[in-house]
């Protein structure tokens, strides 16, 4: 018999609350089974555990959750691994360009910073100047 996990089993091993384990499925990344009265009872598979750790792993690496479905998602098709690492390569350089970019405001923004702070000191140590 197949493993399966509840909701609860997953948010525990994750650390995740039921509600985001919820929106995951919203979102397509997880696909689990209803079973008991009105289908209220969610029933996951290895598979989607095995989706789940790969969204929280492309979330810690920055990418979006459409992001992290379109790489997840590839990983479904034929076993031809090139186009989905081709995917994988491109969805990463896009994501670094992005990081980059920031990366560069934020030093312009310290570079700012130091500026204001070094001309502070230097007001601040005329103003305080015994007479």
């Amino acid at each position: 018999m197949a493993t399966t996990y509840t909701i609860s089993d997953l948010a525990k091993e994750f650390d995740l609350t039921t509600r985001a384990i919820r929106f995951y499925e919203d979102m397509g990344l997880l696909q689990p089974q209803r079973e008991g009265p009105g289908g209220r009872n969610r029933i996951y598979t290895a598979r989607d555990r095995t989706r789940l750790k790969l969204t929280l792993r492309a979330k810690r690496l920055g990418l979006s959750l459409v992001e992290a479905k379109e790489i997840i998602d590839s990983y479904d098709s034929p076993r031809d691994t090139a186009p989905q690492l081709q995917k994988f390569m491109a969805i990463l350089a896009e994501h670094r360009k992005k990081l980059e970019a920031q990366m560069l405001d934020l030093q312009a923004n310290l570079d700012e910073i130091r500026t204001h702070e070094k001309e502070a000191r230097v007001l601040l140590g005329k103003a305080v100047k015994p007479k």
